[in-house]
């Protein structure tokens, strides 16, 4: 049930709890005490909205940065990744193989906001020997939910 549990919420976290029990063949007191033990156990770490910002009139930048750094001995990459989690612009911080160590979401107001960010705080970090910065320009799918939906012509067909 666990397994099965986490896959459904994870697309959707408001799932009607009797719908879920449903769902899962248990009864809706199971899927309560099934939900409270992952959180407990820190499985479940958060409930999140998906916004598609570009269908409002805020203005919201995001940004993929490549840090390149040197882990530090004892610490591995740890130490220099709380720090750069700890800035409230940055939404999330992986550690990635291949050139890079570290991959970085941002999001600011602008492109200026963004580049500020990473010149005048990430490469400044001791750490920090180097990084690459990538605009998001558009978003297709996002936490496997389609924002760029095909556009269907809707018009009916006319024969001769």
């Amino acid at each position: 049930m666990r397994e099965e549990l986490l896959k459904i919420i994870e697309r959707n976290s408001r799932i009607d709890l009797k719908e879920l029990a449903v769902i899962l063949g248990v009864d809706e007191i199971d899927v309560v005490n099934e939900l409270q033990a992952l959180e407990d156990e820190g499985i479940i770490c958060g409930y999140h909205t998906m916004v598609d910002w570009e269908k409002t009139s805020i203005e919201k930048v995001s940004a993929l940065i490549e840090v390149r750094v040197t882990p530090q001995r004892g610490q591995g990459f740890d130490n220099i990744a709380e720090r750069i989690y700890k800035y409230p612009e940055v939404t999330s911080v992986y550690l990635i193989s291949g050139g890079y160590d570290l991959l970085v979401t941002l999001e600011g107001k602008s492109l200026k906001e963004i580049s500020g960010f990473v010149s005048d705080k990430l490469s400044t970090l001791d750490s920090v020997l180097s990084t690459a910065t990538h605009f998001i320009l558009k978003k297709y799918k996002d936490h496997g939910t389609i924002l760029a939906k095909k556009y269907e012509d809707t018009r009916e067909k006319v024969s001769p």
